[in-house]
This record gives C-alpha cells, sequence and structure tokens, in this order.
C-alpha cells in the first residue's frame, strides 16, 4: 500500500519530534542545572526579602535605611551590570558562576552577621550604626551584582548552549528554569517571613545558615554540568583580543577605554535585532501592579489585610506558574513570535480592565478588588510573554556578546523597576494612587507596541487576513526575508 505525501506532510509525526527533542538534554544535565539554579534564586529570593524584614525589624520608625538600602542595590545593578555582561562574555563560562556563587555567598554571610549584630541589641552609638549601615549597603550591592551575574550566565548563556541548536529542548529548559524563579519567590519570602514573625534573631540565623550550607552543592552542580557539555568548555571570545585588553595600560587609558566600552555596549544594544523584544521586557518593569511593596501598602489601606494579600498573591504567583506550561505548548502551536504578541495582548487587555474597574468603582474595596482581579490575570500573559521574549532574545544574540547584551538588558530592567518607586514617590498618597496605575499600564502598552513592531518587520502582517484578501497569494501574507532566515517560527 502506497502513502501519499506532499511536501508539508511532515515526515515524522510532531509529536514524536517534540519527545525526541526534549531527550536531547541528558536528565543527569538538566537535574543539576536546576539544582544549581534553585540553590542560587532560593538563596537570592531569601536574603532580599528578609533584608527588608530585618531592616524593618531593627529600624521600626524610619523607612530612610531601608530605601537607602535598596536605592544604592538598585543604582550599583544599572551601573555595574554592562561590566559585568562584559565579563561573562570573556572570561571562562565555569570562572564566572562560580565567581558569583562565592562572592555572593560570602556578601550575604557577612550582611546576616551584621543584621545579627543590630537585632541583638549591640550597637548603639550613632557613629557606629552609620558605618556598619554604610557597610551592609556596600555587600548588597556586589550581592546584587553577583546575582545578576549568576543570572545572565545561567539563564541567558548557559542555558543555549546546553541545549544546542534544540527550540523544544530550549524552550523547556527555559520554562523549568521560569518556574524554578517563580516557587522561589511565592516560597522563599514566605519561609523567612513566617521565621521573622517568629524572631527577627532566627530568621537571621537560619538566613546565614541556608546560605552557607549550599555552596558546597550548587559549586559541584554547576561544575559538572560545565564538564558534561563540551560546548559550554570553548572559549567566547579570541585570546589575541582578552590580551589586548587586559595588557599593561595607564589609570586615563583604562578609563577612557571603559567609557568607550561602556557607550559601545549600549551602541550594540540600540542598533541590535534583538532591541525591541528584549527593551519591551524591560518596560514591563515598570509597573506598581505586582504585588509588591507598593501595591501592598495600596492594598492595605482599601480594606485588605494581610490574609488577603497573602491569598491574592499566592494566586497571581501560581497561574504565573501555570503559564510556564501553556506558553510553551502554544509556542510549539504557532511560534514563539505570535505566541509572544499574544500574550503581550492578554496583558494589555487584562490590565484595561483593571484600571477601568479601578477608576470607574467609587467604593475603595470594590476599586482594589477590580484592579487585584485584573493584575492576577495579566500575570498569564506577563509571565507568558517573558518566556516567548526571552526565546526570541536566545535566538537572536551571537554568543560573544550574549552576556553584555542581557546585561545592558538587566540594567534597563532596574532602571525601569526604579522609575516604579519614583512614581509612588511623586504620588505617595493611598488617593494618588491612579496615577502609578496608568503610568503602569501606560509602560505595558508601549511594550506592546515595540514588540508588534518588531513582529511586523518580521512577519510582514500582525494578523493573519482571510484569503480573499490575497487571492493570489492563496491567503498567504508577504514575508520580509529576515524571517526566512530566522530559525524562529511563528
Amino acid at each position: 500500500m502506497s502513502l501519499q505525501v506532499d511536501e508539508e506532510t511532515p515526515l515524522i509525526r510532531k509529536d514524536s519530534t517534540i519527545t525526541s527533542d526534549l531527550n536531547h538534554v541528558p536528565s543527569s544535565i538538566k537535574k543539576r542545572l536546576y539544582i544549581s539554579h534553585f540553590l542560587s534564586t532560593w538563596n537570592s529570593r531569601v536574603f532580599e526579602f528578609g533584608a527588608v524584614l530585618y531592616l524593618a525589624s531593627i529600624f521600626p520608625n524610619s523607612l530612610r535605611p531601608m530605601s537607602i538600602y535598596a536605592f544604592t542595590r538598585g543604582i550599583a545593578s544599572i551601573l555595574l551590570s554592562p561590566a559585568v555582561g562584559r565579563y561573562i562574555d570573556t572570561a571562562n563560562r565555569l570562572q564566572v558562576v562560580r565567581s558569583s556563587i562565592v562572592f555572593q555567598r560570602v556578601s550575604v554571610a557577612l550582611s546576616c552577621l551584621i543584621f545579627w549584630v543590630f537585632a541583638s541589641g549591640r550597637v548603639e552609638a550613632y557613629g557606629l550604626t552609620v558605618g556598619l549601615l554604610t557597610i551592609v549597603a556596600m555587600l548588597a550591592c556586589t550581592e546584587k551584582i553577583c546575582s545578576v551575574m549568576n543570572t545572565v550566565s545561567v539563564e541567558k548563556d548557559w542555558v543555549v548552549v546546553v541545549a544546542g541548536k534544540n527550540e523544544a529542548a530550549l524552550r523547556e529548559l527555559n520554562a523549568q528554569m521560569r518556574r524554578i524563579d517563580l516557587i522561589c519567590k511565592l516560597a522563599g519570602p514566605f519561609m523567612i517571613s513566617m521565621t521573622d514573625g517568629f524572631s527577627t534573631e532566627i530568621a537571621i540565623i537560619l538566613n546565614f545558615s541556608m546560605n552557607i550550607a549550599s555552596v558546597v552543592i550548587e559549586y559541584y552542580a554547576i561544575a559538572r554540568v560545565y564538564e558534561s557539555v563540551p560546548a559550554l568548555q570553548e572559549p567566547k571570545t579570541s585570546t589575541h583580543d582578552q590580551q589586548i585588553e587586559t595588557g599593561s595600560t595607564s589609570y586615563a587609558q583604562r578609563t577612557t577605554r571603559s567609557i568607550k566600552s561602556y557607550v559601545d555596549l549600549l551602541s550594540t544594544y540600540f542598533h541590535h535585532r534583538a532591541f525591541l523584544p528584549s527593551f519591551a521586557l524591560a518596560i514591563l518593569n515598570f509597573t506598581v501592579l505586582s504585588f509588591g511593596g507598593q501595591m501592598v501598602t495600596y492594598l492595605l489601606s482599601g480594606g485588605y489585610n494581610s490574609h488577603h494579600i497573602g491569598f491574592v498573591r499566592t494566586l497571581a504567583v501560581v497561574l504565573e506558574i501555570a503559564a510556564t506550561w501553556t506558553a510553551p505548548w502554544f509556542m510549539s502551536k504557532v511560534g514563539p513570535l505570535r505566541a509572544g504578541l499574544w500574550s503581550i495582548n492578554w496583558q494589555i487587555l487584562s490590565l484595561a480592565g483593571a484600571a477601568t474597574a479601578f477608576l470607574s468603582i467609587k467604593y475603595r474595596p470594590y476599586a482594589a478588588s477590580g484592579l487585584v482581579a485584573g493584575s492576577i490575570l495579566s500575570r498569564i500573559g506577563l509571565r507568558g510573554f517573558d518566556l516567548c521574549a526571552q526565546i526570541v532574545v536566545q535566538e537572536e544574540v551571537e554568543a560573544e556578546i550574549r552576556g553584555a547584551f542581557s546585561a545592558v538588558e538587566a540594567s534597563f530592567q532596574s532602571l525601569f523597576e526604579m522609575c516604579s518607586y519614583f512614581s509612588t514617590m511623586v504620588f505617595a498618597r493611598p488617593d494618588q494612587f491612579e496615577w502609578p496605575v496608568l503610568l503602569s499600564c501606560g509602560a505595558v502598552f508601549m511594550a506592546g507596541v515595540l514588540y508588534s513592531r518588531f513582529v511586523r518587520s518580521r512577519r510582514g502582517h500582525l494578523l493573519h487576513l482571510p484569503s480573499c484578501v490575497h487571492p493570489k497569494g492563496r491567503g498567504k501574507h508577504p514575508v520580509h526575508d529576515e524571517e526566512n532566515q530566522s530559525p524562529l517560527r511563528g
């Protein structure tokens, strides 16, 4: 019996192909990569949230120490992330990740020791208090930079190399890494806040102990991944280029070269073909609708209590985790370009509904509930777009500049996050919260516009029109040559 096959019929069933693709990466490698990423993310999330609790407990009558701490940490990320990216692109991959692990753990350990000294009431002199707070702020900068270094290196570079040219495997790795992020985002702060509610000193000791205990496991796991994947051991830049940069030069020459390098990095980022999806993703950090401190503060003033907030925050994270399964499935059907477009539009519509309810309902508890409902639904689109845009950027950015590109993106993420805090500094009263809400919605809309422009430049259109509109083309739309050259579907 003959089998009729035309040129559009796949020789292998799609389901079988996907199963084979996912098995492309050995489970032992994936397991060790996930373990390392979990420990890094868990410790980072626990300390990030715990530090706020410790400062609030130590200085209950002033927001200034916490504000200075957070502001300094954010500025360090904005200014130093590009240099970190350059280091990622030029140094040995294992050396980069190991350095980030060690220096991050040392920074957290020293910070916990200082927090414990404060919490135990051993510091009374004003000068000593200021000095220790300055040290804690500097350690926070180091911790943040090392966190960026680890995240960019592993999520933006290692994952791509481990997956090879296998898009299905890359989708699966990205989704699992994001699930780990979200689980740590939910469980880490919850665990440390419960402990802090019992005793701040015990919470600090627990934070310190977990931080120290995980170093060896994380260090070993990432080393085994490196040894198991030969592609990770290949250098990304030539030895000659590195020798030129590390040669003996004067201080003025090094300063001039650093400034020029920084400008070149920004120029490369802004002129890169992956700029639009990357920048769109960064803009989404300009939001007060993420169930963070700003939104929580407003909800508390609007009639919510801590139990209500805990419930809605958990529900939002659960939907985000669910999106890490639905988004890869959706991408396998329509490709990451179109899936990203659908996701960002879902987020826009959800927040538009939330803002409409918030502005039109006069009774504050109901208005707050409308805002909460729309914000929760928007998290599905946010996480879906995050995964889609991440794959687009990973596929488009060359290996030799992957670290620098992602680090500049991280700088803009921190910048837009600080802009969101600035918006609530300007509009600080609860009855002015509508303005930060509108600014957040505007940022999401702008991200949608930028990404739509990128999709149109690749596909030649945004929507599939009926076949009667293009009768000669049998319903097919003109597609730019650039799309045909891209490995991205959609």
